[in-house]
């Protein structure tokens, strides 16, 4: 079928026919620029594998050939991508979209209550503070006037717990690599405190003195950007002392895969070091009692010792620890220790529930858990005693996030979002249990004028798995087929769930849809569908996003030639999977950041981890597994594929663009028909978080611009907004 097609194709380009979705002469590709090609092939557990273009994994910043190779890619993509008529309506609609005053959700200590802001198309969100909660509000940080490109970005924060000073992690031009530094709240004055290579840290403060944070030893000269990272350590820093006398509290030299990260609890009683070994949620906790600490030191005794299970710290108060965890229930229950009591024993505060826990906090005198319903949100509230009182009431399908506070505080705020709707901002009373809003974002659309249902489809082994489907009200009433665009992840016990994206509400606004499929691997129905797609499983996630495209087109929803898709990072693998293996079911595949090289993908930074989800490349058993669907390593050439642009950025420590630079090597050099395989290299990005909003705007103007010349979306006429 594969060969015919090609054939067809290639016959209605020769006589110059209409084919599907658009004119002819628009699907011819660019010429490419050259690849140098390696003659490496080498024997794995039998197997011959080459791979011709293992010289672009070098790191663009110190090699001059990957540089040019990477300077003539995005000459090519750049010519070809600002001549899409269609570009400019997105920009201008993406850039309206966004242009709209949002908050997060505020962080109380003591009496004062801090927040992000953004007016509208900032680069990046500013930090502000309030004397209470209808105090004058004042500006703390301005990332804005960090870098002259405006990459720099305020990353974590977190006030000291009488809200004296600000400690904050500052993210440069993408890196996962973090710096720290400290404000005093009242003066606006910077303190000397620096803190260099933290990363993967939580931020912890230790009363007003000091706080405890996760780094990594400083990686050799001209390889932060590659080097695997191991020996993590958790460190104390007291203010106003150098980083040069930081006290080591917890490490593990001996297995120098173990990742920590510390906590404290809200009465600054405990401190609790959550030790990994890898992505997966299998967790061991060690726990630091802090009011003995003059006579004990960094002493940290074991609480929860195997790597068997996860366990998420909820709070601790009055002597009692309260985790989230998957022990004997593998969608989550909540339980709690009295670590004072004279033989400290687990019991057991909600159990678990057909939904699956998604987070949950002690605020005032109650217990909020907030679950996945079918990958949407509900919250519950509960007193201590694990007694149901009420379920706070949301507004639709949509994602519910915050329910933060303080043992004894009288209210929490949370945030509400869906795909018509940005988020908004509620404080609830939690002595009235009302909800009002704290700020809402004002709108140039109505949320209401869109569809946002959820369907059910089944795929190939005869599994249940749900998808989202957003469409204008007026598409939907029409119930004709329009070009869609369809959004997967299926990875890292990650749940993907209703979220407003001003570059996915530009494609509505042109007229098409939006598909997300809750495939197997995320974290939507807890530890079970997790499993069912990773390690010897991970077919199943590829054969769940092609039965969601299969069913979008079968049911009408996507025109016949109009299926885009998208995924981003263990997304990018999925694009690249799906598109090997059914390359005839798609009209454009946007690829960014993805793993696209499973047999090396452990060798780099962060890689390492991912061998809980992927496997082990060294071991045979796993090998054949990731041999079987590795993008890199499995395209057809021979092969009509659809129109594919892959996104990456020079500065990605998280999954190194050497990925990305092969697999697009390899798709230029292979026969897979006339449409184009482009590559987009952003400078200064990293993996995407703390991109600033020109980026986004740019980078989404492109992507859809490209989505919408190979499915036939057309833009209106009319400029945008």
């Amino acid at each position: 079928m594969r060969r015919l097609l090609r054939q067809i194709l290639g016959a209605l380009l020769l006589a110059g026919l209409p084919v599907p979705a658009m004119a002819a002469d628009a699907m011819t590709a660019p010429a490419y620029p050259e690849t140098r090609r390696q003659d490496i092939v080498e024997t794995i557990f039998g197997e011959k594998v080459a791979d011709p273009y293992r010289w672009l994994e070098g790191d663009v910043r110190s090699d001059p050939e990957v540089a040019d190779w990477v300077a003539r890619e995005n000459k090519v993509t750049h010519g070809y991508l600002n001549s899409l008529p269609e570009r400019a309506w997105f920009e201008a609609k993406i850039a309206s979209l966004l242009n709209f005053e949002r908050y997060s959700i505020p962080v109380k200590a003591g009496k004062r209550y801090f927040y992000e802001r953004n007016s509208g198309l900032q680069n990046q969100e500013q930090l502000f503070v309030r004397n209470g909660l209808k105090g004058k509000q004042r500006l703390l940080l301005d990332p804005n006037t960090w870098a002259a490109d405006a990459a720099t970005a305020l990353d974590a924060w977190k006030p000291s717990p009488k809200g004296r000073y600000l400690l904050y992690s500052v993210q440069d031009g993408g890196s996962d690599w973090r710096r720290l530094e400290v404000l005093d709240v009242k003066t606006g004055q910077y303190l000397p405190d620096r803190i260099e290579w933290a990363k993967f840290t939580s931020l912890a403060w230790v009363g007003e003195e000091g706080f405890l944070y996760s780094r990594f030893p400083e990686p050799a000269e001209g390889r932060d950007f590659q080097a695997l990272n191991y020996n993590q350590a958790v460190w104390f820093h007291r203010l106003g002392t150098p980083q040069s006398v930081d006290e080591l509290v917890y490490a593990t030299p001996g297995q120098p895969e173990q990742g920590h990260t510390a906590e404290v609890t809200w009465d600054g009683r405990w401190a609790v070091i959550t030790s990994a070994l890898g992505t997966d949620a299998r967790y061991e906790i060690h726990i630091i009692d802090l009011a003995k600490r003059r006579t004990e030191g960094w002493y940290a005794r074991p609480l929860v010792t195997g790597f068997d299970n996860a366990w998420n710290l909820i709070e601790g108060i009055n002597g009692a620890l309260w985790f989230t965890t998957n022990q004997d229930a593998p969608r989550f229950k909540v339980v709690a220790i009295g670590l004072d009591d004279p033989a400290p024993r687990w019991v057991e505060v909600v159990p678990e529930l057909r939904e699956t826990i998604d987070g949950a906090a002690l605020v005032g005198n109650r217990l909020i858990v907030s679950y996945l319903k079918d990958a949407a949100s509900r919250a519950l509230i509960f007193n201590f005693a694990g007694n149901s009182i009420d379920e706070i009431q949301l507004n639709g399908l949509g994602t519910a996030a915050g329910f933060k506070g303080q043992p004894g505080d009288a209210e929490t705020f949370f945030s509400f979002t869906s795909f018509n709707r940005p988020p908004g901002i509620y404080r609830m009373d939690l002595i009235t249990n009302k909800t009002t809003p704290f700020a809402l974002p004002a709108l140039t659309f109505k949320p209401d004028d869109y569809a946002v249902e959820q369907r059910f489809y089944t795929s190939k082994d005869g599994t249940k798995v749900p998808m989202f489907v957003v469409r204008k009200a007026s598409v939907a009433a029409a119930g004709k087929p329009v070009p869609t665009m369809l959004y997967g992840y299926g990875g890292f016990d990650i749940a993907l769930t209703p979220g407003f994206s001003a570059t996915r509400m530009a494609w509505l606004e042109a007229g098409g849809a939006f598909a997300l499929a809750n495939i197997r691997g995320g974290g939507e129905y807890g530890k079970e569908w997790h499993d069912a797609g990773r390690l010897a499983n991970k077919q199943n996630v590829f054969d769940d996003f092609i039965a969601a495209g299969d069913y979008l087109k079968r049911e009408g929803i996507a025109s016949p030639h109009g299926l885009a898709i998208e995924g981003r990072s263990n997304g990018g693998l999925l694009m690249g999977a799906v598109t090997n293996q059914r390359p005839d079911l798609f009209d454009a595949v946007h690829a960014a950041v993805g793993v696209m090289d499973m047999l090396r993908f452990d060798r780099w930074t962060a890689g390492r981890y991912w061998v809980d989800d992927y496997g082990h490349p060294d071991r045979e058993a796993d090998f054949k597994v990731l041999r079987s669907y590795s993008p890199y390593h499995n395209i057809h050439g021979g092969t009509a594929y659809p129109a594919m642009l892959v996104t990456t950025a020079d500065t990605d420590d998280r999954v190194v663009p050497g990925h990305s630079f092969k697999y697009a090597a390899a798709l230029q050099a292979a026969e897979l028909g006339p449409k184009p395989r482009l590559i987009r290299i952003e400078t200064r990005a990293g993996h995407g978080s703390g991109k600033p909003t020109d980026k986004v705007i740019e980078e989404g103007a492109d992507v859809l611009a490209f989505m919408a010349r190979f499915t036939g979306l057309e833009v209106p006429k009319a400029p945008a907004p």
